[in-house]
Parts: C-alpha cells; sequence; structure tokens
C-alpha cells in the first residue's frame, strides 16, 4: 500500500505541475467521474471510495473494499490581451487590444481512491488526488501586452477519511489532508531585458476536512466543512508585486507568497425513488477571507449543483450543472486625474487576475454514466462543458504607473485608458475503473 501511494504522488505531480485546471475559481467541479457527471454534487449522494474529498461521512456505502483509479483530460481555452504595457512606450497614443491564445495547453489529471469496511460502522480509506490549479502562458506572445506571463498552480490532495455510522440514519466522517503546491511566475518587467523568473516553488499545508449525512426514506440530507490550508510559495508572489511596485508602496498587497487555498462550507441533498436519484449542492468558497486571494480582490463565491442519475441493472446513465459567479472583482484601475496613481493599484490586481489566474468561468454542463464490466468491475466517465465568458478589466493606472516610472513626474504623464480583456472557456473528461473487492 504504501508503494501504491507513493507512486501515485509521483505520477499526480508530474503530470499535475503544469496544470491549467480550474473551474469554481481554481477549485475542480468534484471529484471523481461520478461526482463531476452529476454537476460536482455529492455532499449528500455517496459514490464510495470516490466520497473522500467530497465529503469523507460518505465513504461508509463501500460493502468491503473498493479502489478507483480516475484521469481527466482537461481542455481550457483562454484568451488574454492588455495595451497597458504598450500604452506606456506609445505614450499618449492609444494603442489597440492584441489577443493571444494561452500556451498552457491540456493537462492530465490522476485520481486514485480506496476504502475499506473495518466493521458493520467504521470504513476508512485513503485518497491522492489533483483537486485544484491554474495557469497561463504568454511567453512566446509578444503582442497581447501581456507581459509574457506565465503561471502554474497545482494543488494535490492527499487524504485518509474515516466514517462512522451512529444509528444506522446517522454517519459522521473526518478526513486528515496533506496538500502539496506547487506555483511558477514568470513575466517581464517594465524593462523587458530584465524578465523575472525564480523558477517554481513547492509548499506542503495541512487541513482536515468534516462530514456527515442522514438518510430517511430514500432522503438524504449531506454537509461538509473543508478547512482552511496555508500555503506559501516563496520568490513568486511577493518577487512579481515587488516588480510592479518599484519600492513605492502603492500596490496594496500585504500577504507577500502566501496564498492559501480557502474554507469551504456546504449543504446538500440527495433524493432516491425507483432507479433515480436527484441531487443538489449548495456551498461557500471563502476566497474573501484566505489570505492571497483576498488581497487580489478575491469574493467570496457560492456554488450551486444540481444533479441526476437514473440507475439500471449493471449501468446508470447521470447529467447535471454547475453554477458559480466568477469571484474576481474588478477593482478600480482607472485613471485619477485629480490625484495621479492613486488607482494603480487597482490596475495592477486587475491585471495580474486576468493574465495570470483567469478564474472566471460560471456555468457548467455535465453529462457521464457507468457500465458494469463485471460484479466487481465498473467502468465510469464524464464529460464537462464550460461555455466562453468574457471579461474586461481597466488597466488605466497600471499604464500611468509605468510611464511615471519612465519619467519620474507623475505630474507630467498623460496616458491613453488601456484594459485586460480575456476569453475562457473548458472542456474535460474523466474516465475511471472501479473494482470492489
Amino acid at each position: 500500500m504504501k508503494k501504491t501511494i507513493k507512486l501515485a504522488v509521483v505520477a499526480a505531480l508530474a503530470l499535475g505541475t503544469t496544470s491549467a485546471f480550474a473551474t469554481n475559481g481554481d477549485v475542480m467541479i468534484g471529484q471523481g467521474a461520478k461526482s463531476r457527471s452529476m454537476g460536482g454534487t455529492g455532499i449528500a449522494k455517496s459514490f464510495g471510495a470516490e466520497s473522500a474529498l467530497v465529503n469523507p461521512a460518505n465513504i461508509s456505502s463501500v460493502k468491503d473494499m473498493e479502489a478507483t483509479l480516475a484521469v481527466t483530460y482537461f481542455m481550457p481555452n483562454v484568451n488574454v490581451g492588455s495595451n497597458a504595457q504598450a500604452n506606456i512606450m506609445s505614450n499618449p497614443s492609444n494603442t489597440p487590444v492584441i489577443t493571444a491564445d494561452s500556451g498552457s495547453g491540456s493537462s492530465v489529471i490522476p485520481e486514485i481512491y480506496y476504502a475499506a469496511k473495518i466493521t458493520d460502522k467504521l470504513t476508512t480509506g485513503i485518497a491522492i488526488a489533483g483537486t485544484a490549479g491554474m495557469g497561463t502562458d504568454y511567453t512566446n506572445s509578444n503582442t497581447n501586452g501581456a507581459f509574457k506571463m506565465m503561471t502554474a498552480l497545482s494543488l494535490l490532495k492527499v487524504a485518509v477519511p474515516v466514517s462512522y455510522n451512529i444509528n444506522g440514519g446517522l454517519t459522521l466522517g473526518a478526513a486528515a489532508i496533506m496538500q502539496y503546491g506547487s506555483l511558477h511566475i514568470s513575466h517581464d518587467t517594465f524593462n523587458p531585458a530584465a524578465p523575472l523568473d525564480n523558477g517554481a516553488s513547492t509548499d506542503v499545508g495541512y487541513g482536515y476536512e468534516l462530514g456527515l449525512n442522514y438518510t430517511n426514506s430514500g432522503l438524504t440530507v449531506g454537509a461538509v466543512y473543508k478547512s482552511a490550508i496555508a500555503m506559501s510559495y516563496a520568490n513568486t508572489i511577493g518577487a512579481s508585486v515587488a516588480v510592479f511596485d518599484a519600492g513605492m508602496g502603492l500596490t496594496g498587497i500585504t500577504s507577500g507568497d502566501t496564498l492559501e487555498q480557502p474554507e469551504e462550507r456546504g449543504i446538500g441533498l440527495a433524493y432516491a425513488i425507483g432507479g433515480s436519484t436527484l441531487t443538489a449542492d449548495y456551498k461557500v468558497i471563502n476566497w474573501g477571507e484566505a489570505k492571497g486571494y483576498s488581497d487580489f480582490g478575491w469574493e467570496n463565491q457560492d456554488v450551486y449543483a444540481l444533479g441526476y442519475e437514473y440507475a439500471g441493472s449493471g449501468w446508470a446513465l447521470r447529467a447535471g450543472y454547475n453554477y458559480a459567479k466568477n469571484p474576481i472583482v474588478e477593482q478600480d484601475g482607472s485613471k485619477n486625474a485629480a490625484a495621479p496613481m492613486t488607482n494603480y493599484s487597482g490596475a495592477v490586481k486587475n491585471f495580474f487576475n486576468m493574465a495570470g489566474f483567469p478564474g472566471i468561468v460560471e456555468t457548467h454542463y455535465t453529462i457521464g454514466g457507468a457500465y458494469d464490466i463485471t460484479e466487481a468491475l465498473t467502468l465510469d466517465g464524464s464529460f464537462i462543458y464550460a461555455p466562453e465568458v468574457t471579461a474586461s478589466y481597466d488597466t488605466t493606472g497600471l499604464t500611468e504607473g509605468g510611464a511615471y516610472m519612465m519619467t519620474g513626474a507623475a505630474s507630467a504623464v498623460t496616458v491613453a485608458s488601456s484594459s485586460a480583456d480575456v476569453t475562457h472557456s473548458q472542456m474535460a473528461l474523466t474516465l475511471a475503473v472501479s473494482y470492489r473487492f
């Protein structure tokens, strides 16, 4: 078992460290093929061993032992353009926004789940899975004004879940979490001859998850709490902020290299009648209270998810819907003629969010199903489509600040307005194989 865990971690890191996956902010919707095919629901509905990182109480549905291997092929399409940099150099003329596709490309995200019944009431297991991440790559783009920004954030969780059935209807669950994170940021500076690239930085953080479910006459109610996990990536965010700050204390970003994965709270319902099961989840992701994200203007995000499953003899069909409003709030990045540089901080935040961490997708449509190859072996699949969304955030204050740094006289700076424009859509295919011992 130890060897299996070690190999899974190595595989996950090798495949996921340059990932550009997201969905609710930078958090994947659901874990495993079953949950994702039903809109990311699973707080109340049990998916066996795959429930470990959705609601640990729900692994109690495992009869004896169950192991699942899942692989997600994630396909983002991100396009960004900004004329902030060009308008610094061409001041005071207005250069049009020219967009370019991110070169981050597709990602392969592995997951391993295992759960075993210890007694009639006690179930435990282990989960190793990529759970969140985001990234863009404009290192080969010379015209889109993104300062050749490259970002790559990947998060992997190793969890040890335990569930205990109290009285037949009520089950409690908990999971100890170890989180491995990797973050790499590089980009040009106001001096293109001196780009910033300190390489990738990694960290390990610890947290926990608590869950419960209560079932009565086909209706299940579930709840889950996931603690925040503190993470710090040396010489990444702080170094980037320092480049744009130029020692003047203007960005207002004080979190340094901290990028805390936020706390989550959720409730869910599942109702089974005949071969049909309906699910509904609601959760809050506390971006606005997480160090790092809150400094860049992210706000708490409400996530609504619906799912449906029809299970036949040896097969199942599933569908779902997931919606969460874009958590990245546009900051005031406009020019302030009466007080130059006043909105420089907001403009820098707008630029970094759009060029480096554009977690703006909102709506997801999901489908999937399952087929029992044998009584012990099941193949599950899911497909997620997030339609294209667009955003344009004001970065005129960044242009004003860059021109000031080059001239040294804020009162003499006259700049054209600028913006950072982004489009973002996603598709993801997950395949999973489960074996029941």
